[in-house]
């Protein structure tokens, strides 16, 4: 057992994980849209025999593989920290953890690699149709790939398939179906490759707009926006589903995080949702200050939308952490008394076993059983501790929503003014195009510190806290490596986006 905890390490080991995940983010999403963008520009140019076609997945087919191969980078350095600043995570959890990682590394990274080389060295050596297969075949690999690590990250914010094994003080899988397929992976799948295929369908959007504005390539740019506003425009209606689906699994299974999100501190029925409002930085469970210093509501969306119930009581913080009778909510006030019991009856039970005092041990273990529910919670000093940052997961959710409910109107202007003819005379609309890149990129990022950030202070929610999933480090060692990555990452995102660029301005090679 854990018996002090030097918060500055941990700190930092959190920081330089929240770095490599931030900057892996960037190369993900964009991957997992554009191999399906790059699967349909050469199955239209199979199905017309069209070269220009050809050229078209030529050109974004270089684009994707630029991004693939420095994403593959920071996504195996990821998966290292895990062992060496999370060791006691690895070793808690690595039994359930470590599975879909395996699965993902064996099957979905394999299927990836086997076909990639035949797609990018393959042309004019083997046939068309094997072609357009092994393309299909990077798409749908690079996509099971995602499905692995988000199953792993599900798993996280909700824990199911295990027990909790005491001689060992690990979590031990039971059904790996049910870790599967359970309702918050399946979720966090379909939302997380969905907004992959907007962000995709934008940077399509935003370079084929630059090449309009510069007057090159002008056919290219044309046909590349016609698709990429289509599947963009399917992508923009399938996230929003798929968001609204993720928003109330998580309103069940992880309410603390829909109250930051929300802002919500006082439980109400019919709650409002907020769709604006700056934050009150200085609220703090309990007390009596307002959560927002200006915000903009809609009267019942919230109640409606998280428990598909209009008129449904919402809990909110204050709920959450010091309880409410009246809705049988256990605060988690009550919750980290219980678990300090249940770690000392564990301690017990472990010392007893040890001293081969059996009839203790027994005692121990039987009454341990009773309260191990919350051990989590007997590592938590008080209960404000069991509160994520609301304000970062307040403006991390809202900033993912506004943004992504603007990206959909741009794919319809570009497609009506295309069946005009006229696009290529909206200069503010090309120039809206270009700038959207940045703007799905912020998107995404937000949406990825929402789903982080928002299940604070939890490594494994409501089971193990992030203080006690640390290695044994000293705070220099973990410094030291986090500015190692921050320079090795940036170095690697000036190269890609200077490979990019270049590759950008030099265009598709002509006939």
């Amino acid at each position: 057992m854990v018996e002090h905890i030097d918060l500055s390490q941990v700190n930092w080991a959190r920081a330089q994980f929240a770095l490599t995940a931030m900057y892996h983010w960037v190369f993900v999403p964009l991957t997992l849209g554009l191999s399906f963008l790059v699967a349909f520009f050469e199955s239209i140019y199979v199905r017309t025999a069209n070269e220009e076609w050809k050229r078209i997945t030529k050109f974004w087919m270089t684009l994707f593989g630029i991004n693939f191969a420095i994403g593959v980078a920071t996504g195996i350095i990821m998966e290292f920290e895990f062992g060496t600043n999370w060791s006691n995570y690895s070793w808690m959890v690595g039994d359930i953890f470590g599975a879909p990682l395996a699965v993902e590394g064996i099957f979905a990274f394999f299927l990836e690699a086997t076909f990639f080389a035949v797609m990018f060295f393959g042309w004019n050596r083997v046939s068309k149709g094997f072609h357009l297969f092994s393309t299909w075949m990077v798409a749908i690999g690079s996509n099971l790939s995602a499905l692995w690590i988000l199953v792993a990250n599900g798993w996280m914010q909700y824990p199911v398939g295990m027990r909790f094994n005491p001689d060992t003080a690990r979590f031990e899988m039971q059904n790996f179906w049910e870790v599967l397929f359970s309702p918050v992976a399946i979720s966090k799948f379909t939302h997380a490759t969905s907004s992959g295929f907007l962000l995709a369908s934008l940077f399509v959007l935003g370079i084929s707009s630059w090449y309009l504005l510069q007057e090159r390539h002008q056919v290219m740019a044309r046909r590349s926006i016609i698709v990429a506003s289509v599947f963009g425009l399917l992508s923009s209606a399938y996230v929003a589903f798929t968001g609204d689906e993720a928003a109330y699994s998580v309103a069940q299974r992880q309410p603390m995080k829909l109250a930051a999100m929300e802002g919500l501190y006082d439980g109400r029925t019919s709650a409002p949702l907020i769709a604006a409002g700056l934050i009150n930085a200085a609220k703090e469970p309990g007390d009596k200050q307002a959560p927002f210093a200006v915000e903009l509501k809609i009267p019942g969306l919230l109640s409606l939308l998280a428990n598909r119930e209009a008129g449904s009581f919402v809990p909110g913080v204050n709920d959450l952490v010091f309880g409410n009778k009246e809705h049988n909510i256990i605060g988690a006030e009550e919750r980290i008394e219980k678990g300090k019991i249940a770690v000392e009856l564990l301690r017990t039970y472990k010392e007893a076993r040890k001293a081969g005092d059996k009839d203790i041990a027994n005692a121990a273990l039987k009454a341990f059983g009773d309260y191990q529910d919350n051990l989590g919670y007997g590592y938590l000093n008080k209960p404000a501790e069991a509160v994520p940052p609301v304000g970062i997961t307040f403006y991390a959710f809202h900033i993912m929503v506004i943004t992504g409910t603007i990206f959909p109107l741009v794919f319809l202007f570009f497609l009506y003014f295309q069946a005009k003819g006229t696009l290529s005379y909206q200069s503010w609309l090309l120039s809206l195009g270009i700038l959207c890149i940045p703007l799905g990129y912020i998107g995404q990022q937000a949406g990825w510190v929402l789903a982080e950030v928002g299940r604070q202070p939890w490594a494994i929610q409501g089971l193990l806290p992030v203080t006690v999933a640390n290695s044994n480090l000293t705070t220099g060692t973990v410094q030291t490596t986090f500015f190692i990555f921050l320079a090795l990452f940036t170095l690697l995102m000036i190269a890609e986006i200077s490979i990019m660029l270049k590759q950008i301005k030099i265009g598709p090679e002509e006939n």
